[in-house]
């Protein structure tokens, strides 16, 4: 799995895409590819570790309530004038049907709390046909 590197708006540079296999081991395979893409844009370690976990909460989100196919979308943006990640997530909106079993509080729903409290600003986009969940995440 690679990450395709594509020209973006002239405010955003350079953006990274990566295609989320529907698969278990999914999240940890793209982690890996965008632990190598944050260091070569130079993003701090710290800054970079919460980054990945946006990245983590994101991605599983979109393999466990949504439909196939999800895309990773990382940008270099300017948040109050500081440099940040933006994360973009997209699916193709939520499955449909209920859960096959009870969903333990201790286990799951917390993770878009943990995307808000790491980002400088957060929020979804829902449009025809899907969904994109992003934060801006400070990185510099």
């Amino acid at each position: 799995m690679t990450a395709t590197r594509i020209d973006a708006a002239p405010r955003e540079g350079v953006a990274y895409v990566f295609p989320l296999p529907y698969a278990p081991r999914a999240v940890s395979a793209v982690r890996r590819r965008v632990c190598a893409v944050l260091a070569t844009l130079g993003v701090p370690t710290d800054a970079a570790e919460n980054v990945l976990v946006v990245v983590s909460e994101l991605l599983t989100n979109a393999l466990v309530h949504a439909l196939p196919p999800a895309t990773l979308r990382l940008t270099q943006v300017l948040v109050d004038g500081r440099g940040a990640v933006r994360v973009e997530v997209t699916d193709n909106g939520p499955a449909k049907g209920a859960p096959d079993r009870p969903v333990d509080p201790d286990e799951h729903g917390r993770g878009l709390g943990i995307v808000t409290t790491l980002s400088a600003r957060c929020g979804v986009q829902v449009y025809r046909g899907g969904t994109c969940r992003w934060a801006e995440v400070p990185a510099g």
